[in-house]
């Protein structure tokens, strides 16, 4: 028996001689084979393109990877213990290969008869991410090996570790430990906790398996396996592992692991800058920082949300989005209940706080509704209000809230839980800096996700009376004055002149007064004064002076309906046409973009924009745009922008907008400091209803984001250039002084007054509908240019 056992250790040692040389000869052959290690020695991997405020707040990444990448000074130590007892407890001390993990995973894989287990180092790991596939063959695992020893030949084991830290696939299209951090908790790599760094650690093993996200059930398991084995090898105390297993790890939900609203500003910023580097854009790591603060971003998305929600309850409820079948008594049991209630709202996706839950009961006193099992919600009191007329037996079968009705519910904070509905309306709004056109927040819509169409830059629709102000700037240039006193009568112009259709404008309300001044006017937004100015200078001049403003002229056909805002803008042009306003006459282009620089932080590409002062950028006598100024003041002060007092600031002009049936609600306010522009409608045009106006639709989104973003922002007060005469209260330009400028339009004057004599017959006389004379710059006869419908036109 002895003897026996003796020849068949010799026979197993010389197997193991054979295997060793072997194995050497198979390492003289195929070591000068092996591919070198620029890869890992020259790291350089696809970053994507990321998105910043101006104050270094990311907004936005885009990529096929994301990654951020780390130094191993960089990592903590809780995380760096986690990874070691998730996956290599003897990394530093082994040279490459665990021959103790090699030996169990043989003997493992022997029993069950299967390559079921392997034995991967973190430099086995990092060697198969790099050059090798996850295949499971005995050459692949021989490649991996001689890789293994070639990388443990040349690299330290703290520059393997974070090769492993920087590279390893962790869900969600995240690479890396310091991108999966954020990604999941919503947090940099340096904050994360030691729950969180152990289910972290526990995810190279599964992605797909152990991911927080998809799989949180797996992944807690997973956790607290690595939580025990770090308390185990030392890592952590009794004490220590006791805290962390308990601990409560709260995943950010996917898509929201940014801290600020900013979509639309960051796929802006995506456009513009793929427009240079076309597809090295998602893989080179270019940082784009954007001109948005924080601050006034998160205002204007605030502000901009209040505004439609406000709109919303303003015109009833609409009933609930769904309805779905729900079998009596499923609460008692949670599995198949939570099972349920995700299906139900898996159509139904939530809006950031306007969230979707399937309602258990309801009456009119109380609803209670469930978006899991453990998140059961009761709506009381007035959070009921808006949607009171569902919650009766007289109501529609398609608007009735009851069991089983899918309802939107927002918690407001003041009040508690209340029954909203999803916007069908939407706004936009946009504020930038008058002194060089730096955009310091952009909204586009309500909600990103449902399109990327952005409505600042994209929505060509009607300004309404909130073009005005350049009409009259215009006016200004030709003689016109705030003091000039102008006929307020309706009038009619006939198809024979128009050259398409009978024409009839009117006020706002149908009320039409005495002749007043232009300044009062502008305050009243009277559309026969602003028809009547653009006649007296001429539709022709006025559509080129507008283009000095930024606008595209051949949006604003040089006819009458000019004047009431028929034409076409984006929110992006008006911001920055009232920026000559603000800044003293000067056109500035809104930008986005301050620099683009690439991953190791050298500057690529650096804005330098023209600057209010800058004589090369004027667009109109700075003694215009002071002048205009006083008049939106004014407007303020004493006319339909009258809540904007509110500020209590003396700096502040601005104009409110509504076009024909309340299609458009406008709002464009500004100061030396801040322009801004807020708009309402529907995508597909149709009325905001009767009442809507820009003043109520409008300007509560422009004055909730002002009070903000103004706040500390010291007043400037607009100094009269040279070449101004201050008379009896308003300013005249030295060539027109008093006697000489306009004095009116449409009242009688003096023979001496040319031009009054001219119009003298434009109807003085309210409540007579007057025919306006004809004008060479009417469309000829026959044309089929749009004129627009008949009916009231609004301020």
């Amino acid at each position: 028996m002895l003897r026996f056992f003796l020849k068949l250790a010799g026979i197993f040692a010389g197997l193991a001689a054979c295997g060793v040389l072997l194995v050497g000869l198979a390492l003289a052959l195929a070591y000068p084979n092996l591919p070198d290690l620029d890869a890992l020695t020259n790291y350089h991997p696809k970053v994507p393109l990321r998105v910043f405020t101006a104050d270094n707040v990311l907004i936005g990444e885009f990529g096929e990877e994301r990654r951020n990448v780390v130094r191993i000074n960089e990592v903590p130590d809780v995380l760096k213990s986690a990874i070691l007892s998730a996956e290599d407890d003897r990394f530093y001390q082994h040279g490459g290969i665990d021959w103790a993990g090699v030996t169990r995973a043989a003997l493992t894989n022997l029993v069950n008869l299967e390559k079921s287990q392997g034995a991967s180092t973190i430099t086995m790991q990092v060697a198969r991410n790099f050059y090798l596939s996850s295949e499971k063959t005995y050459t692949r695992k021989l490649y991996e090996i001689l890789l293994t020893f070639k990388i443990e030949a040349s690299l330290t084991k703290d520059q393997i570790l974070e090769l492993y830290i920087n590279q390893i696939y962790l869900g969600q299209r995240s690479y890396g430990f310091a991108s999966a951090a954020r990604i999941y908790f919503g947090k940099p790599l340096s904050e994360i906790s030691t729950a969180e760094a152990a289910m972290l650690a526990g995810i190279p093993k599964a992605p797909s398996r152990y991911n927080p996200v998809v799989n949180p059930t797996r992944a807690k398991l997973r956790q607290q396996y690595i939580l025990q084995r770090m308390n185990n090898l030392g890592y952590l105390t009794a004490d220590e592992y006791r805290v962390a297993a308990a601990e409560v790890v709260k995943n950010k939900p996917l898509g929201g692991e940014f801290a600020v609203h900013a979509e639309y500003v960051a796929e802006l910023a995506r456009q513009l800058v793929y427009d240079i580097y076309k597809e090295e854009t998602y893989s080179r790591g270019l940082n784009v920082y954007t001109t948005v603060l924080k601050d006034h971003q998160d205002a204007a998305y605030a502000s901009v949300r209040e505004g439609i929600l406000d709109y919303e309850r303003r015109h009833g409820y609409r009933g609930p989005d769904a309805f779905v079948d729900l079998p009596d008594g499923l609460e008692k049991n949670p599995e198949k209940f939570n099972e349920f209630i995700d299906d139900a709202l898996n159509d139904h996706p939530d809006n950031d706080n306007l969230v979707a839950a399937v309602v258990l009961s309801a009456d009119s006193k109380k609803v209670v509704a469930a978006r899991s099992s453990n998140d059961i919600i009761e709506i009381t009191g007035s959070g009921l209000k808006f949607a009171a007329a569902s919650l009766t037996d007289k109501a529609q079968p398609a608007k009735k809230i009851r069991r089983g009705a899918i309802v939107r519910l927002l918690n407001n904070g003041k009040t508690g839980w209340e029954i909203l509905q999803a916007p069908a309306v939407q706004a936009a709004f946009v504020s930038t800096d008058p002194t060089d056109g730096a955009i310091k927040a952009m909204v586009g819509g309500f909600d990103f996700s449902r399109g990327k169409f952005n409505r600042v830059t994209q929505a060509w629709r009607q300004p309404g009376s909130s073009f005005k102000p350049f009409i009259y700037a215009a006016s200004l240039e030709k003689g016109l004055t705030p003091s000039t006193v102008i006929s307020d009568s309706p009038f009619v112009l006939e198809a024979s002149q128009t050259g398409s259709q009978r024409w009839e404008p009117k006020n706002y309300g149908g009320d039409y007064g005495e002749p007043l001044t232009m300044k009062s006017a502008l305050a009243k937004s009277k559309n026969m004064v602003s028809i009547r100015i653009l006649q007296a200078i001429g539709p022709k001049y006025a559509q080129d002076f507008v283009g000095r403003f930024g606008f595209d002229p051949a949006r604003h056909p040089a006819y009458l309906t000019m004047a009431l805002g028929a034409g076409q803008v984006t929110l992006l042009q008006e911001a920055g046409a009232y920026s000559v306003f603000a800044n003293g006459g000067y056109r500035v282009t809104p930008f986005l973009i301050d620099k683009v620089t690439d991953s190791s932080g050298r500057v690529l590409m650096q804005a330098r924009p023209p600057k209010a002062g800058d004589e090369s950028v004027r667009a109109i006598d700075a003694r215009t745009a002071f002048v205009a100024d006083t008049m939106l003041r004014n407007n303020v002060r004493t006319g339909t922008a009258n809540r904007a007092m509110s500020l209590k600031r003396n700096d502040v002009g601005g104009k409110t907008g509504t076009t024909n049936d309340s299609v458009d609600a406008w709002f464009a306010g500004y100061t030396p400091a801040l322009v801004g522009i807020a708009w309402m409608g529907y995508d597909q045009p149709k009325s905001l209803g009767s009442r809507e106006t820009g003043g109520g639709a409008a300007m509560p989104i422009w004055l909730d984001y002002m009070q903000k973003a103004l706040k500390g922002v010291p007043e400037r007060e607009q100094k009269p250039p040279p070449g101004l005469k201050f008379v009896n209260g308003d300013y005249y330009f030295d060539e027109f002084p008093p006697g000489q400028a306009i004095a009116s339009i449409g009242v009688p004057k003096p023979a001496e007054d040319p031009l009054s004599n001219l119009i003298d017959s434009w109807g003085n006389t309210s409540g007579n509908r007057q025919a306006l004379p004809p004008s060479q710059d009417f469309p000829p006869a026959g044309s089929n240019r749009p004129w627009g419908t008949s009916g009231q036109v609004t301020p």
